[in-house]
Parts: C-alpha cells; structure tokens; sequence
C-alpha cells in the first residue's frame, strides 16, 4: 500500500511538469501578451489600464508609458504591435515588470522552482498576491462544487437504485425521460428561466439575484445565517444540477443491475435473506466501487461544468469568473497559479480515490497494482 502511494507520488511531479509545459508552450504562441495588452490600452485601443486594474504593478507601468508617449512622437519600430512612438527603454521596463526579459526555458524554470515553493508571486493587474486572490474567491466555488456534488449524489444515488429494483417498470420509464430531459437543458438557459420566473423577473419576486449573503449578513443570527445562505445558493444550485443527475443516476442504476444479476445474489436470497438485506448488506458494497471512483472527478469538475455561466448570471464572484477574466486580459500570473494548484489538487483526489478503493473493498490489492 505504501510502495503504491510512493509510486503515485513520484508519477504526479513528471505529470504536473507536463501539464504546466504544454500550457507554457501553447501560452508563447498566443497573440497578445500583457506587454501587448498595456500598449494597447496606453494607445487608446484598448479600455484604460488604470480603470481596470488600478493600485496594480500593471498599472504604475501604464501610468509611465502614457506620460513617455505624450512625451515622445518620433516613430520607433518594434516587435510589439502599437509600440511605436513609445520610448524603447519603457517597453524593456515593461518586459523586465513581467518577466519576458529572459529566454523561455528560464522563465519556466523559475515559474515551477517558485511554484514547487508555493510562492506564486503577485498578479500582473491587481495589488494583491495571486494566493490571496484566489483563496478571496474560493468560497463562492466551494459553496457551488460541495453542494452541487452533495446533492446531486444524495438525489441519484437512491435513485439510481429505486430504477434498479424496478427495472423495465412505468416509474423506471418515466424517471428515465425526466432525467434526459433535464440533461439536455443548457444549465445557464435554466438559470435565466429561474430569474425570470423567480427573481423579480417578469413573474415571481421570491429570491435574490446577485451573491452569496445579504448586505446585513453580520446582524443575522446563527439560523438567520443558514436560512440567508440557503436562500441565496437556491437559483444557482438549482440551474447546476439540472443536468447533473443523469450521469450518476445511470451509472447507479447499471452497477446495482450488474451486480444483482450475479450468483451470490442468488446465494444469498436462497439463505432466507431479503431483499433489502441482498442489496444493501451486499450488493450495495460492490456496486458503489464505480461511484467512489467517479466521485472525486465529479467534485474537481464541479468547480468548471458551467460554473463561469452561472457565476456570472447570479453575479457570484468565484474562481470560474475569475479565470475567466485573467485568460481575457493576459493575466499570466493567475492563470497558471489557478492550472497548478487545480492540476495538483486533481492529481491528489485521484489518488485519494484509489485509496478508497480498498476502504470499500479490502479484497483490492494496491501492492501489486501497476501504476
């Protein structure tokens, strides 16, 4: 067991280097660039840099360059579209601010000898720490990914058995056609009817349409909090998991018939056992391996499956929306802090799900498991 995690630890650094390259070389070849993104908007092509990102390193560094160009008309080349007229000793200063001063290999080097430390530097656009930023909006994913997984596995699971047990039957049926129905449904579709409907839309005016908590969040009492909470992620929740059903209740329902086709059903139920006794003190234990396997995918994924849509219609500022934006306005810093830390974290869950394998099943042998 120990050799086995030792291995899937040592696999995970050649993986996570893999992952943050392609990315880095993908990122090279990418027009446009933070440089590119300051000339553009100090020349007037682009929103005002101090608007967007005011109080940011960024921003210090367009404060100059606009006061170089009003300074500065003579006709300068460079490689950088929209650079001309502007000094070359700020463009070099420019460069130098985020890095691309030196050779691409080095850059990486450094960026995954600063990541393998945890130290993930400042974001190019906003005076704050990348880690700050990140764990400043990592409540609102939290709140969406833990409930949406929690719910949906507490819906499917049970019905993913009662389909199992009544196979073929009119509610197996029935059941069937709602969840391909609601799978369909774009997510963010659904979540502009549920405003419409109940957001002080044309109808209904029953919850609100924007963050996590009320403005008097502080004044509520304890259960006052919880309700609060509860009232705010309902439209969300619900537009999530619309679609979240279908996959796990599906796999639940296949798994429980595959097992309870098998002989040892048979076995047991001619022991005198019934039938909840067969399913859940022995076919509930083999059919769930599949879930639990599938589970920490599902909770990861839960933090990106149309996460970004939903945060931005109901105004939650959340990690979707904030790599969203840092893709959009060139912030390198963000952007591959948030790709490691959430290639790592996967990578973690990957392996806590292996371990579970054997928590479920004792019978499963990590030690002579190739990797």
């Amino acid at each position: 067991m120990l050799t086995y995690i030792a291995r899937r630890v040592l696999l995970m650094i050649p993986t996570l280097i893999g992952i943050m390259l392609v990315s880095f070389i993908i990122i090279q070849f990418a027009p446009g660039g933070p440089v590119e993104r300051i000339i553009a908007q100090v020349t007037g092509q682009g929103t005002n840099a101090t608007d967007r990102f005011s109080g940011g390193s960024g921003a210090d560094i367009a404060n100059s360059l606009q006061n170089q160009r009003a300074a500065s008309n003579d006709p300068i080349t460079s490689k950088y579209r929209g650079a001309q007229g502007l000094d070359p000793e700020f463009i070099k200063q420019l460069e130098k601010q985020f890095g691309f001063d030196k050779p691409p290999l080095e850059r990486f080097g450094k960026m995954m000898w600063d990541y393998a430390r945890f130290d993930f530097g400042r974001s190019y656009f906003r005076d704050i720490n990348v880690v700050d930023l990140i764990l400043e909006k990592m409540p609102v994913s939290i709140s969406l990914g833990l409930w949406m997984t929690l719910i949906s596995y507490a819906i499917s699971i049970p019905l993913g058995i009662a389909k199992a047990v009544r196979d073929g039957s009119r509610f197996d049926v029935w059941t069937s056609s709602v969840i391909v129905v609601g799978y369909a449904i774009p997510s963010f579709l659904f979540a502009i009817l549920l405003i419409v409907l109940f957001a002080g839309g044309t109808f209904l005016d029953w919850f609100p349409l924007r963050g996590l908590t009320s403005d008097n969040w502080s004044q509520l009492s304890l259960f006052g909090k919880v309700v609060d909470y509860a009232w705010h992620m309902a439209l969300p929740l619900t537009a999530l998991a619309i679609s979240a059903f279908a996959t796990t209740t599906l796999l639940t329902k296949n798994s429980f018939l595959d097992e309870i086709r098998k002989q040892y059903v048979q076995t047991a139920r001619m022991k005198g056992l019934t039938e909840n006794q067969v399913l859940y003190r022995h076919v509930f234990r083999n059919a769930m391996l599949l879930l639990i396997a599938g589970f920490p995918g599902a909770f990861i994924g839960a933090f990106f499956s149309g996460a970004l849509l939903i945060e931005t219609i109901f105004s939650l500022d959340g990690l979707g929306l904030l790599g969203f934006e840092s893709i959009v306005n060139r912030d390198y810093a963000v952007v591959f802090a948030n790709l490691y830390i959430f290639s790592l974290l996967g990578l973690v869950v990957a392996l806590i799900s292996d371990v579970s394998y054997m928590w479920v099943d004792p019978r499963i042998d990590f030690e002579t498991r190739e990797v």
